[in-house]
């Protein structure tokens, strides 16, 4: 009869701890998308990418390709109006538009990268605030590129949908998966 009420009293003691030990299924929740920047914030703008690709990775096998595009440089405030015709002291012109030495750096490395060749299961990711801009770094950067060199890849353009026509026109006879994502949203 001892060992019965031991037994008993044993099961009651650890039945519980058992019970406890199941946990639940946690949920799965999906997070909000970050919202587009409407500013040059770099900060905003990686968390952005970051969200951005990580939705669509799938099937991506290696780091995305990311080409944040900059806007434009404005003009200083003590430059001569663009129709002005400047000359240096030797008699030879200058240029009246300032120099934007970050969009031609990354225009360079894009058409580089894109030549050289992106292999299958890589996305590159095409975003800035100004669409026009980004969208004519695109049409650059493929300008060179064959038909069906690219399969596998896939290639997100973020900007307007007045300049996604033009961005799909190049980068799909490529065999690219196009994706557009509209910064208007």
């Amino acid at each position: 009869m001892k060992s019965i009420t031991r037994a008993m009293l044993i099961a009651c003691l650890v039945l519980p701890v058992i019970a406890c030990g199941k946990k639940e299924e946690p949920q799965q929740v999906e997070a909000a998308p970050v919202a587009v920047p409407t500013t040059e914030d770099k900060t905003a703008w990686n968390a952005y990418l970051n969200d951005v690709a990580g939705r669509h990775m799938e099937g991506v096998n290696n780091s995305p390709y990311v080409y944040l595009v900059p806007p434009p440089v404005a003009p200083a405030a003590d430059a001569p109006p663009a129709d002005a015709a400047a000359t240096t002291a030797d008699g030879d012109p200058t240029m009246s538009t300032p120099v934007d030495g970050a969009y031609e750096r990354l225009l360079e490395k894009a058409e580089q990268d894109v030549a050289r060749g992106i292999t299958r299961g890589n996305l590159l990711i095409f975003a800035g605030l100004d669409s026009a801009r980004t969208a004519d770094l695109v049409v650059a950067s493929f300008a060179k590129v064959g038909a069906g060199t690219m399969n596998g890849v896939r290639v997100l353009f973020i900007g307007s949908a007045a300049d996604s026509e033009r961005v799909k026109a190049v980068v799909e006879p490529t065999g690219s998966e196009y994706v557009f994502i509209d910064n208007a949203a």
